[in-house]
This record gives structure tokens, sequence and C-alpha cells, in this order.
């Protein structure tokens, strides 16, 4: 059975508000199963697992609500295809990455190094600076927003520990190759690979042997589950070589991880014909939604690159004009000597939601400052062809 996007549409709530959401980058719609799922949790959670008799023997009561922080690691752990003991959970990535650098203290010695690159979230990169004083940067081309896997043989040597990159960059859509990045890394040291995930799963199945990382990091929030955060190893016994790995996983709510199990079920629902186990029916889901998405992403990129005001951050250029750059539907754009402030606030008064780029130090490198600012626009599984044509109808009226 095909993508049904009407279908799709009627699991979240929120779209009967008239507005037509562009902005998944930043605040995902969340769907009504997801939000059943944490009110259910927080009702049940102070409540003691019937049957469970540690009371009666002198020990504390177990409560619902560890079973909803044990589902909530199942849930990832089928959501990117490992086993629930390879999974942390922390109340955000930002704090899980600080909580492994301490962990790792033993490793990242004296004369140890780690390399980030500059496709890296900014607030994740800083987690790194503050904690290693050898920093070392992989750099994307400039005119597309790539990140070359050839870098790294310059950049990695005997004394690097840890190199993070993300699997797609959260403003411009860009995919990075992590398979070709972990085996090129993986041959210059003995170092682990920490691959940020969080805008590639929404669109995309992720699967830990495909890219064989070394830690998957997950913001469930970016795909409109609860404000949760996750690592995922590649092996268990890699926990053992850190400092007191116990501190690794940072206090959660019970009541917001029974969210996560609910936000995997969605995902593994929005295609109706999907038999098996959750991790298969993930699989069949995620595959039409890829299919569907890139489509419609691929209209995004056209119809709004096809304005001759338009200047599409990464697409627009000569330079840029042939290359072949896998993308997830995320792009940012700019309407030539027209202020970003002014076009978000047209987009806006006719009922479409994008946000406004922020400026980061890569995206001001390719330009934005001088360009004015720009606007970022992502899709999500409920967007359909018709919020395309709207988009490039209200954008056309500024050129």
């Amino acid at each position: 059975m095909g993508y049904d996007v009407a279908g799709v549409r009627g699991l979240y709530s929120a779209l009967g508000d008239g507005w037509t959401y562009l902005n998944a980058h930043e605040q995902p719609q969340i769907p009504e199963r997801v939000m059943a799922g944490v009110a259910r949790a927080f009702r049940t959670a102070p409540t003691p697992i019937p049957g469970d008799t540690s009371a009666k023997h002198g020990h504390a009561a177990r409560l619902e609500g560890d079973l909803h922080i044990q589902a909530a690691r199942v849930a990832v752990a089928d959501l990117v295809g490992a086993t629930p003991e390879r999974v942390v959970l922390g109340s955000s990535v930002q704090t899980l990455y600080r909580n492994l650098l301490r962990c790792m203290k033993p490793m990242l010695r004296h004369g140890s190094s780690v390399v980030a690159s500059r496709l890296d979230r900014p607030e994740l990169s800083q987690v790194l600076i503050d904690a290693v004083p050898d920093v070392r940067w992989a750099q994307p081309d400039l005119a597309t927003g790539e990140l070359p896997a050839y870098q790294y043989n310059n950049l990695v040597d005997r004394s690097t520990r840890l190199a993070t990159v993300p699997a797609a960059h959260d403003l411009l859509g860009v995919v990075t190759p992590v398979k070709e990045i972990v085996e090129t890394a993986h041959q210059l040291s003995r170092l682990w690979v920490l691959v940020d995930a969080s805008a590639y799963a929404p669109y995309r199945l992720i699967d830990v042997n495909e890219w064989d990382a070394d830690i998957i990091a997950l913001d469930l929030a970016a795909l409109g589950g609860p404000q949760l955060g996750a690592l995922i190893f590649r092996d268990e016994r890699m926990l053992q070589r850190l400092d007191h790995p116990e501190t690794l996983e940072d206090p959660i709510s019970a009541g917001l991880a029974g969210g996560v199990p609910a936000l995997v079920d969605h995902c593994a629902s929005l295609v109706e014909g999907a038999t098996g186990n959750r991790r298969e029916r993930l699989r069949y889901s995620m595959d039409h939604l890829d299919y569907y998405l890139s489509d419609l992403g691929r209209d995004l990129v056209f119809f709004l690159g096809s304005l001759p005001s338009v200047h599409i951050i990464g697409v627009s250029g000569e330079a840029a004009a042939e290359a072949r750059v896998d993308r997830v539907p995320r792009i940012s754009f700019a309407v030539c000597d027209v202020p970003a402030r002014t076009v978000y606030q047209r987009l806006v008064d006719n009922d479409l939601y994008p946000t406004l780029t922020p400026h980061t130090p890569l995206l001001d490198t390719m330009g934005l400052s001088e360009i004015g600012g720009a606007i970022t626009v992502s899709l999500a599984p409920f967007n359909q062809g018709y919020d395309i044509d709207h988009l490039t109808r209200v954008v056309a009226s500024l050129g």
C-alpha cells in the first residue's frame, strides 16, 4: 500500500488549526499517540507494579515508572536496530555529550585529540571545546555544505580518541557519508565515532550495523517525541571502558519516557499493511516515508529554486549547480533584496510557519550574513504537495 498522507495527517491533532507547518527542524508537531502515551505514563508512574513483592521483603516497591523507562530503552533500540542494554537515556543530547566526555576522561589523557565537524550543531561542538584542549575540525564544502570524507585521513591520527559527525545537517539537509567517514577513522586510530542522527532519523531508517558507528546520539524531540535524548553504543562492553559509567545516564522523567514507545509505534504505523515485529514494521513504514518525502523535497528545491529571486544555501550558485548531493527535505533560502524578517512575516501572514535561520559560524561563512539572513523550511510526514505550492506562490509574490 502506498503512502496515504491524508491518513497520516489525521494522526496529528494540531493540524486542524489552519497553519501550514514547515518547521520540523525546530518544533516538530507531536503526534496524538505520543501525547496520550505521556499522559498515561504520568498518571501511572507512581503506581506500584501489580504483583511485585519487593515491599513485602523489605525493599522499596518497584513502580510502573520503572517499566516506562525500560520500555523507552526497548523502543529506542528498535528504532535503530540495537538491543536495550546498549541504550543510555538522558534529558537531552547536549547533557549526554557532556556526561560522555566526563566519563571518557581516562581515555582523553594529555596529548589526546578529538575531531569535530563544522556541520555539528554549535551547542554540541561547544561541549567538545570545553572538555578537550585539542579539537581538530573537519570542514564542509562551502558551496554545497557536503562533508568530504577524505579529509579525515589528515585529521585522525593515533592520538585521536573521538570523532563527531552529524548524519544530516539540521538546517541545510545535507546527508553526511557516515559509513565512509567511520571506515576511514577506524583505519587510522582506535577511536570512537559519535554520530548525531537527530536530523536524519525523522526521514530515514537508522541501522547501527550499516553505519558501524561506535555511538549514535538521538534527540527524540526531533521526531515529535518527548524532550529526551539517547546514546546507543555499538557494543555493551564499551561502557566498561568508561570512568563511573553509571553516571553516564542522566535521570529522566518516567512520565516523559512513556512517550517514547508511543513515538516509535507511531513511526511504525505511518503506512498501513506493515507486518511483523516493531523493527520490521518500522522498516516498511520508514521506507515508504523516505520515498514520499524525497519526492516532496525535490519539488521543494525545484519550485523554489526556479524563482529567479530565490537563493537556496548550498543549492543555488554556479559551484553547487552541478553537484549531486544527498539531502533530507530541509532547506534554507533567501529572497534577493528582501530582508529575511520581511519574508518571514509575509509567510506567517499567509498561514505558513517556517523559521528564521539562526546565524551559525558555518552558515555565516556560507554567506548568510551577506544575503541579509534566510528562512529555513523543513518537511514532516504530514506535509503535502499543496504546502509546497502555497509556499512557492507566497515567496513569488515578494520577487
